[in-house]
C-alpha cells in the first residue's frame, strides 16, 4: 500500500472556476491536476485542484492576480 502524502487541495464554487484554475496553472507551469473533491471536503462543483503543499504561496498569488473563483484551500493527506 502506498504511503499517504500531504497535498494542497483548492476547491471551487463552479466547474468554470476549476477549469480556469487548470488553464492558469498550465500557462504558469505550476504542477498539479484536477481531481474529484475528496470525501473529507465539501465543495460546490465537485472538482478541485491538487498540488504539492509547497506551491501554496504561488497558487494564492495566481488566484489574486487572475481573480480566480476559489472556494477554499485545504492541506490533507492523500
Amino acid at each position: 500500500m502506498r504511503e499517504k502524502q500531504e497535498k494542497l487541495i483548492v476547491t471551487f464554487r463552479t466547474t468554470t472556476g476549476a477549469m480556469a484554475m487548470e488553464k492558469a496553472c498550465i500557462t504558469e507551469h505550476i504542477k498539479g491536476r484536477l481531481i474529484p473533491v475528496p470525501r473529507s471536503i465539501t465543495a460546490g462543483c465537485g472538482m478541485c485542484w491538487m498540488t504539492e503543499p509547497n506551491a501554496q504561496e504561488e497558487i494564492e498569488t495566481l488566484v489574486i492576480e487572475r481573480k480566480l473563483d476559489v472556494d477554499g484551500f485545504y492541506l490533507i493527506k492523500m
